[in-house]
């Protein structure tokens, strides 16, 4: 499909860049693992490795080509791969740490900031490959800086499994310890989902998944700041008014992605996958969902009316986007990363956004519990219980969440952690004190609801 912009977008356009932040946060390329799967571990490493640098050895390059060409900041160049549980199976190897840092050098020798697809799916059980793809999260995200790692754990077909729900609890607290001299960064880079889409571009959860083509350029646009720009412009418009306009502006943004998309898929000589039409926030002032919220009238972020009031926002971005694009798909929606957004830390430092109004912002958000740093004596069994509860929602609700928990080593309720970048830094968020280690520690399937029936 031809995408071309008049001279008045155009205008509109820079204007956007250079006062509301807008950008194309992440061009990502799926690749697809299949072919290289081998019984050799050594064998395998070399297979995947060579794969990736030949297809995505210009990824970054004709990024910031058109980057320059369009005038529109391209943040982040990024891979996503098969996951590797599927991939490494074969060879019979006691963990696939290896395979990390073989991801890691691919990342580092073609120059894309992640990669991701370190993943398993495992919402119905998990193979011996599984198994071992779990349990070498920890120490695969602690000697890497670039790698991403995912584990579905739940969906609305097969139920929750809460055998794996444990498991992770227990990886995640593995993996803060493994990095606790960097606040347990390491679990900034995995991310626990329910109903896991298959061609996400937006780290840490993204993966090539095993109905992609061979390999696809997948874009994620962003741009909370030119939303905001439009709702507070319509001041005291009624909401039907306010939603149209946030529409017609997640229209222009994702027009933009879907040209950025469609140029780097000819460039490149790769099928265009899909346009994520995400708002994904950052640190920096003005590029931030919270602030659109408060922007609708909410004293604070957190407070009665920003669940309806988020409602509003990741249906209208949605909608607007859906007719900007032949192919929409990934996450689609409102992103609220608590230390990545800096309208959230506000919120949460004078007491406005607790865990459990975030719990039911994430039924009408687009992903989850995301970036949420907690006290590093947060035992496993907690964190597998704010798991289930968030694949619950997914899994009733036939929705994507996911969990991206920090339990910070040495931190408490006060404190706070800095990660940096475009992670941010966050206070400490309290969470409930009553134990919940027998409920995780049950076992076990959670089933599906009735809906799973339908075909």
């Amino acid at each position: 499909m031809p995408v071309s912009l008049s001279p008045e977008e155009i205008l509109e356009t820079i204007r956007m860049v250079d006062a509301q932040n807008l950008d194309i946060r992440t061009i990502t390329m799926g690749i697809s693992l299949r072919d290289c799967v081998d019984s050799d571990l050594d064998r395998l490493g070399q297979r995947i490795y060579q794969k990736i640098v030949r297809l995505a050895r210009n990824l970054v390059t004709v990024g910031e080509e058109l980057s320059r060409d369009y005038g529109i900041p391209i943040i982040n160049k990024r891979i996503s791969v098969t996951p590797i549980s599927l991939i490494a199976e074969g060879c019979g190897a006691e963990d696939y740490v290896a395979l990390a840092h073989t991801l890691e050098r691919a990342a580092q020798e073609v120059g894309v900031n992640f990669i991701g697809g370190f993943s398993a799916l495992v919402h119905k059980g998990c193979t011996r490959g599984d198994l071992t793809l779990i349990n070498s999260i920890p120490r695969a995200l602690a000697n890497t800086e670039r790698v991403c790692s995912s584990v579905n754990v739940a969906s609305t077909r097969a139920g929750i499994n809460m055998d794996a729900v444990m498991k992770m609890g227990e990886i995640i607290k593995e993996t803060a310890e493994l990095t606790a001299e960097r606040d347990g960064l390491g679990c900034a880079k995995l991310v626990v989902f329910c109903n896991v889409p298959e061609d996400n571009p937006f780290m840490a959860g993204a993966f090539h998944g095993v109905g992609e083509p061979e390999c696809a350029i997948n874009i994620g646009v962003s741009g909370p700041g030119v939303v905001l720009d439009a709702v507070r412009r319509y001041g005291e418009a009624d909401f039907g008014t306010l939603a149209s306009a946030i529409k017609q502006t997640a229209f222009k943004v994702t027009r933009m992605g879907e040209l950025i998309g469609r140029r780097a898929s000819e460039r490149l000589g790769v099928p265009f996958g899909i346009v994520d039409l995400s708002l994904a926030p950052t640190p920096a002032i003005g590029d931030s969902v919270a602030d659109i919220l408060e922007a609708m009238g909410l004293e604070k972020c957190g407070t009665h009316g920003t669940t309806a009031a988020l409602a509003l926002l990741n249906d209208a971005v949605k909608k607007g986007g859906a007719m900007a694009s032949s192919y929409v798909g990934g996450l689609s929606g409102a992103f609220i990363p608590v230390s990545e957004d800096a309208g959230m830390v506000s919120a949460l430092e004078v007491g406005a956004l607790t865990f459990d109004k975030l719990e039911a912002m994430t039924c009408v958000c687009s992903v989850g519990l995301d970036m949420i740093a907690v006290p590093g004596v947060t035992t496993a069994e907690t964190i597998a219980a704010i798991i289930a509860d968030e694949a619950a929602l997914g899994m009733i609700n036939r929705k994507t969440t996911a969990v991206r928990i920090i339990p910070a080593p040495g931190k408490k309720v006060g404190d706070r952690v800095e990660f940096g970048g475009l992670l941010g830094s966050s206070p400490i968020m309290a969470l409930h004190t009553f134990e919940s280690k027998k409920f995780a520690r049950r076992g076990g399937r959670i089933p599906a609801p009735i809906q799973s029936l339908t075909n």
